[in-house]
């Protein structure tokens, strides 16, 4: 049993294939086609990576960067070259799967213009469409800020990928910096937009 859960890839492998057994369970209980069945695994995904972001988000600002003060200058230099670069390449790749989903099923359903514009195209008819809409315009802000700004200034506060190899400190510094104030910002703003995401689904009727 150790040695089974000791590997990622049998952890994860195995919790696919208990999905895919609750699947077939749900697929006796309720017949499913097409017109549903690939919406649905889309928004599965969408949350899998969602939870896979905002996760990483917390772990940033919850744990890591309050924990690093109190971190030994000697073993400091391990979590910026090996622990914060591989959790920066699920973060920012939860991200882009997460929008990219998102404006997938938006599509899907009908209503992706409607929530962008926070329904102006109908006059603000739709209560529930401008609720989805202002988490939709909070999770791209988030997405960007990940995309060109967090992740290029931790690049450079990280020389991750040796990219930067004669950048001076002060530089580094300042790009770390940045780099943080918008994870803060994003951290800020993951809380109002689960709260759209959730309350235009279970909150608001029609």
């Amino acid at each position: 049993m150790p040695a089974f859960f000791g590997n990622l890839r049998n952890t994860v492998v195995a919790g696919l294939i208990i999905t895919l057994l609750v699947f077939v369970i749900a697929w006796q209980l309720q017949a499913l086609n097409g017109a549903t069945l690939w919406p649905f695994l889309m928004r599965w995904l969408h949350v899998i990576a969602g939870v896979m972001w905002i996760g990483l988000l917390w772990y940033f600002n919850f744990v890591s960067t309050p924990t690093m003060p109190n971190i030994p200058a000697e073993l400091k230099p391990a979590l910026g070259r090996f622990i914060t670069p591989a959790a920066l390449f699920w973060f920012r790749w939860a991200a882009m799967a997460t929008i990219v989903l998102g404006i997938g099923l938006a599509s899907i359903y009908g209503y992706l213009l409607q929530a962008y514009t926070l329904d102006a195209v109908e006059g603000f008819s739709n209560s529930k469409t401008i609720i989805i809409g202002i988490g939709m315009w909070l999770g791209t802000i988030m997405w960007f800020n990940v995309w060109f700004v967090i992740w290029p200034n931790q690049q450079k506060a990280l020389n991750i990928d040796n990219r930067y190899p004669d950048l001076a400190q002060p530089q580094k510094d300042a790009a770390a910096k940045t780099a943080g104030m918008f994870s803060r910002i994003n951290t800020m703003l993951s809380i109002p937009m689960l709260f759209c995401m959730v309350g235009a689904t279970h909150m608001i009727i029609g």
